[in-house]
């Protein structure tokens, strides 16, 4: 059974500080697709944190321009 949940997604500095919040709310179960423009940020390494739930991932990301 799918349920929905509180979800979040959030790109870091490598530091740790929050550099941009993508999504914050509540959305069914499923596929979602975010768009993401970073051309705020200066290339290097970040980090994304995505939360549903009880549920938490974190990936590096790179940042070229």
């Amino acid at each position: 059974m799918l349920v929905g949940s509180w979800q979040t997604l959030k790109i870091y500095y490598i530091l740790g500080n929050e550099a941009a919040t993508l999504v914050d709310e509540y959305r069914e179960a499923g596929r979602y697709k975010v768009d993401f423009d970073a051309s705020s940020l200066s290339s290097g390494v970040y980090i994304y944190k995505l939360t549903a739930g009880s549920f938490t991932s974190n990936k590096k990301m790179m940042v070229i321009k």
